[in-house]
């Protein structure tokens, strides 16, 4: 089995800055998954949630990051690698704005910034799967060179599996 280097866990772009979860980000992330319509989750779930993040990156070695504006400071949302539906050798990419953030191309930021450390580590490729319908999020992957493998049919309907290979 190979073997890889553990993923950077504090990123820096231009204007955005990620890094490990603190439980003070509980809050600002149950709003977050507030906006996908199912309501907001119990913060002590979510207290729970990132406990778990934290674990998973220590065993792992990749991690799914929180993201803030580096002017204003504010938590906009997440990136960073998973297991996901896939392989810890083949993780996937996964990010989450708010959608009062979205159109100012920072989920393309910061999932350039995740690709160039996955890359730092050693991996060769990486998986996304997107909803179909997510117009915006099959836009950021087109943009970063992903490139659609297959579509298969989930609870949630038709999910998009896109693939890109690391330099």
């Amino acid at each position: 089995m190979t073997t890889y280097a553990t993923m950077a866990f504090h990123l820096e772009t231009e204007r955005l800055i990620m890094r490990p979860w603190d439980e003070a980000d509980a809050d600002e992330f149950c709003e977050l998954l507030a906006e996908r319509g199912k309501g907001k989750p119990p913060v002590e779930r979510i207290r729970a949630a990132i406990a778990g993040f934290l674990t998973a990156t220590e065993e792992t070695g990749i991690a799914l990051l929180p993201i803030q504006r580096r002017e204003e400071g504010d938590f906009i949302g997440y990136c960073g690698l998973i297991i996901g539906r896939t392989t810890l050798e083949e993780p996937e990419i996964a990010y989450e704005l708010f959608e009062r953030v979205h159109g100012n191309g920072y989920a393309t930021e910061a999932a350039a910034a995740v690709l160039e450390a996955a890359a730092a580590t050693g991996r060769e490729r990486l998986w996304s799967t997107v909803g179909t319908w997510n117009g915006p999020s099959l836009r950021v992957l087109e943009k970063l060179g992903f490139h659609r493998d297959r579509v298969s049919m989930e609870e949630n309907g038709e999910v998009a599996w896109l693939t890109r290979k690391l330099p």
